[in-house]
């Protein structure tokens, strides 16, 4: 009872496998988030990209801004993995406002999970916005 050699490799044993997967967890949210903050960022440019079409007398297709969407958010400053994104634009009929097209692009992702071995699978992040164009 009174020997203590071997009790701190014993308490790393055991504690160890806690910390690591506490660590994990806290870079999984910060990638969720750089994520979720990367799905922002490229709605708003596809919906620059899509008012300057509009204005420029330019009327894209949906298709043609979902590609586009897939180019920016593979590209640097994003760097997402195209495999993992999935686009959609959709014309919403009729528009909310008057005088204005108005598109909704959704954007879905799925975020790797670093604690596979916990149990955790893929995250997966949605995000939406409202782009009113003008007819």
């Amino acid at each position: 009872r009174h020997d203590q050699a071997g009790v701190a490799a014993l308490e790393f044993g055991l504690l160890a496998p806690i910390m690591i997967t506490m660590l994990l967890g806290t870079f999984q949210i910060g990638l969720g988030m750089q994520n979720y903050n990367a799905l922002r960022s490229v709605s708003a440019d596809l919906a620059r990209v899509a008012m300057t079409n509009y204005q420029n007398a330019n009327r894209r297709t949906d298709e043609w801004l979902e590609d586009r969407a897939q180019t920016i958010a593979t590209a640097a400053p994003y760097n997402l993995v195209g495999a993992r994104l999935t686009v959609n634009v959709t014309a919403v009929t009729p528009s909310t406002v008057a005088g204005t097209t108005q598109k909704t692009i959704t954007l879905q992702y799925a975020v790797p999970s670093m604690l596979g071995m916990a149990g955790m699978d893929d995250i997966a992040l949605t995000y939406t916005r409202q782009v009113f164009l003008l007819s």
